[in-house]
């Protein structure tokens, strides 16, 4: 496998530089030039600042104001981070080695870097505190879903890790709260074809084979609101989330199913009540029998009175 080739840029704010291969044709002067029109979003000044700020470099190091455009070359350059709203919930350490980092994600953190969420995401977070730059994502969960989230400490691991979810070598138990509905038998187990369509918020289930299983479990219930155990058997985006639709029973505080709804990024109440409760897996680097549980609870259920109009409206 080819390696990749070291930033010569050190992380800024917890996050890589960005790389970029500048076209092997072109007619313009300086790199400054070309990234101007490769950059159209970013101002001149701001622009001007990040090469001032030895903010863009190629393998030599820094590039000045003036460094002439090379066709070919490759330069790495940190852009300006957007301002974004802080997510006021701590991430909660379950577990640490030598190899992992397994932590409690919250309610409304997503887990990577991505559009409007940069710096407050669990892995750039997690990498500014404890001093992990090679800090890395073992998998991923909905930045509106609580719970277990495994990452990994050295760079060199992250395939044996990551190795394991995909190919489903991990035992995944999730919670949720949602409305019970007494003509449902259960435990049942769903199974469904979903697509997830590039820019598309949600995602839809839709005729042909399924490629999307899970088991649900009514563990108890009270009010006409229930606790649901988990089992998804396969990992598809918002699977959790479509199959209790499916069932008629969505889970409480979810924006997308059954029907969109907008909410503001500052609004942190009555989020989605899932929760990854259980990961459970055998180490690929020490051969350990790992199980681990989550220290969270689901609002809906500890503190069933302020939910109550929630599950009626969604029971009917």
């Amino acid at each position: 496998m080819r390696r990749k080739t070291p930033a010569p840029l050190p992380q800024r704010f917890g996050l890589d530089p960005a790389r970029m291969r500048l076209p092997e044709t072109g007619s313009w002067p300086t790199v400054r030039a070309h990234l101007a029109d490769r950059l159209p979003l970013v101002t001149p000044a701001v622009l001007d600042a990040m090469f001032t700020e030895r903010r863009i470099a190629d393998l030599r190091g820094p590039l000045e104001l003036d460094a002439p455009y090379v066709p070919g070359a490759v330069v790495w350059f940190h852009r300006e981070l957007p301002i974004e709203v802080p997510v006021p919930f701590p991430i909660g350490v379950v577990h640490r080695d030598d190899h992992l980092l397994v932590v409690d994600k919250p309610h409304f953190l997503a887990t990577i870097p991505r559009g409007k969420h940069i710096q407050e995401t669990a892995l750039v977070k997690l990498r500014r505190q404890y001093d992990l730059p090679d800090l890395s994502a073992a998998h991923r969960l909905d930045r509106v879903t609580a719970g277990l989230m495994m990452f990994v400490i050295n760079r060199a691991d992250r395939g044996a890790y990551q190795t394991l979810f995909r190919d489903r070598l991990v035992h995944k138990e999730y919670e949720a709260v949602a409305p019970v509905n007494p003509g449902l038998v259960l435990p049942t187990t769903v199974r469904s074809r979903i697509l997830k369509e590039r820019g598309v918020i949600t995602a839809q289930e839709v005729d042909g084979p399924p490629n999307a299983e899970t088991e649900v479990e009514l563990l108890e219930q009270r009010d006409g609101l229930g606790r649901y155990r988990l089992r998804p058997k396969t990992g598809r985006t918002h699977q959790l989330r479509l199959h209790l639709t499916r069932l008629g029973i969505p889970i409480l505080g979810d924006d997308f199913y059954p029907v969109l709804t907008e909410r503001p990024l500052d609004d942190f109440t009555r989020p989605l009540q899932l929760l990854a409760r259980t990961l459970g897996f055998t180490d690929p680097i020490t051969g350990q029998e790992h199980r681990f549980s989550s220290r969270l609870t689901l609002a809906a259920w500890t503190d069933y009175p302020s939910w109550a109009s929630d599950a009626s409206r969604r029971s009917r």
